[in-house]
């Protein structure tokens, strides 16, 4: 275990890692759309949703492990999948597995982490990551978080990671920034936009100063701190009285006080669209967030005829643009379909048209109606 140094920013071990950096994986989502893959007792970011020998959460801890240390990496999850995170990453300290009471969205998560770092290490720099999003180039990735890391230890700014567009998708938020950067790649935010129609998806691409929000910040923690006083001053005095018992045996029966009284929000509503000193840096780490089947089909080797399979065992006699998931040991016939999904799990077959994928969340409420929690 390293040591921690209480002066300077980018004091460094022995490694070369600075000991103020920290991050946080946040992995407590249910990943509804991936479904019937995902379920709720074991979602999304705990599956090899690619087919490529690891799971999601692995594949983020892996790009964070070449550049932090081991002991500052913090998963903070459901209480429910603390286990699963410790069977999957058990390269990380035990302590670092932190488990939240119930579901309040992103900001009481970053709450905890924050407040939680501040009593441990007062110099702590954070970076914030989900767990279930995929890159594909981990150099460009490590570069940008240095700078990011680099800036806002310089400045009282927030960065958030931004990814240049290469279509107009209608899936991601969208920020806009200024002309001209402040310092080397890192530009002040103007603007955020939730996910746009087709048309104004179109327009922001057109347009040169929109890029994809890819949901990673990096901050100082006691920035954060200040800005949840400011923005979300309620949610600041849940956690700031009961931050004497974070890092104690106290801490799980603080957070059984503290969530109940906690906003579900997420960061960006709560303090990123907010806040003044918002930067952003434009990046291309091939990045994709890995929302949907048809995310998983744009990450996924194709045949000849647009075929995506994640699954070794299927035969393809007339079919085009099709994303298949299925095990590898059942053999999977594919004839005259064109652009459907077909996911096949032991109790569950989906077959559902591409174009029609966002109503995956609209089944799972239909078969919680009609067939209780059982496949879900």
């Amino acid at each position: 275990m390293s040591t921690k140094h209480k002066s300077g920013a980018f004091s460094t071990g022995a490694n070369g890692l600075s000991q103020h950096h920290y991050v946080v994986i946040m992995a407590g989502g249910i990943g509804s759309r991936f479904w019937p893959m995902s379920r709720s007792n074991f979602p999304k970011q705990f599956l090899d949703i690619l087919n490529i020998g690891k799971t999601l959460i692995q594949s983020t801890y892996e790009r964070f492990a070449g550049f932090i240390p081991t002991e500052n990496i913090y998963v903070v999850t459901s209480n429910e999948y603390v286990n699963i995170v410790k069977k999957q990453l058990p390269q990380i300290p035990l302590q670092n597995i932190l488990g939240e009471p119930s579901r309040k969205n992103t900001a009481p998560c970053i709450a905890y982490i924050s407040f939680k770092l501040q009593q441990l290490d007062p110099n702590a720099s954070l970076i914030v990551a989900p767990a279930d999003h995929m890159v594909t180039d981990t150099v460009a990735f490590k570069k940008v978080c240095w700078e990011a890391l680099s800036f806002v230890n310089k400045h009282n700014a927030f960065i958030t990671l931004g990814i240049k567009p290469t279509y107009p998708n209608t899936g991601y938020g969208y920020i806009q920034y200024e002309q001209y950067p402040v310092t080397d790649n890192v530009y002040k935010v103007k603007t955020f936009t939730e996910k746009p129609n087709l048309e104004l998806a179109k327009t922001f691409l057109s347009s040169g100063d929109f890029l994809w929000n890819a949901g990673i910040f990096v901050w100082q923690v006691k920035n954060i701190i200040t800005a949840f006083e400011k923005f979300l001053p309620e949610m600041y005095d849940v956690f700031a009285t009961e931050k004497e018992k974070f890092n104690t045996p106290g801490e799980q029966s603080a957070l059984q006080e503290i969530y109940p009284l906690c906003t579900s929000i997420s960061i960006d509503f709560g303090i990123m669209e907010k806040a003044h000193n918002v930067y952003v840096i434009p990046s291309s780490f091939g990045w994709s967030d890995l929302g949907t089947w048809n995310s998983a089909y744009e990450n996924l080797d194709r045949d000849q005829f647009g075929n995506a399979f994640a699954g070794k065992n299927v035969m393809v006699l007339d079919a085009k643009n099709c994303m298949v998931h299925t095990p590898d040991d059942k053999l999977v016939v594919l004839q005259g379909l064109e652009e459907f999904i077909i996911v096949d799990t032991n109790d569950v077959l989906m077959i559902c048209k591409k174009d029609k994928e966002q109503e995956i969340k609209d089944f799972v409420t239909e078969i919680k109606r009609n067939r209780g929690d059982k496949y879900l």
